[in-house]
């Protein structure tokens, strides 16, 4: 049986936007996104951050495998994403180096 990929409610979602663009305070901000999401989601978050930072950083797709214990097309997903001119992502990592 296939799963259906859930829909998003994008007036809710654009509101939850608006509310953590709106947070300014990294200590308000974890506080907020403990309350919103759950010990896995934050651990995924986290993971997905890691990920882009290594590829950033220049880790093979073998070494963020073996070292985070993950699939390589999540890793390609994150490389997609930091070869996008556009990606936020890419342009706030690059800021952290």
């Amino acid at each position: 049986m296939l799963r259906k990929s859930p829909t998003c409610d994008e007036v809710a979602y654009q509101r939850l936007i608006r509310a953590l663009a709106a947070e300014s305070s990294p200590r308000r901000m974890e506080k907020l996104l403990a309350e919103i999401l759950t010990p896995g989601e934050r651990s995924d978050l986290a993971l997905r951050w890691k990920l882009l930072q290594r590829l950033v950083e220049g880790a093979s797709h073998r070494q963020i495998s073996k070292e985070l214990g993950i699939s390589p097309c999540k890793i390609t997903r994150g490389s997609r994403i930091l070869k996008d001119k556009d990606s936020m992502c890419r342009r706030i990592l690059k800021n952290e180096e």
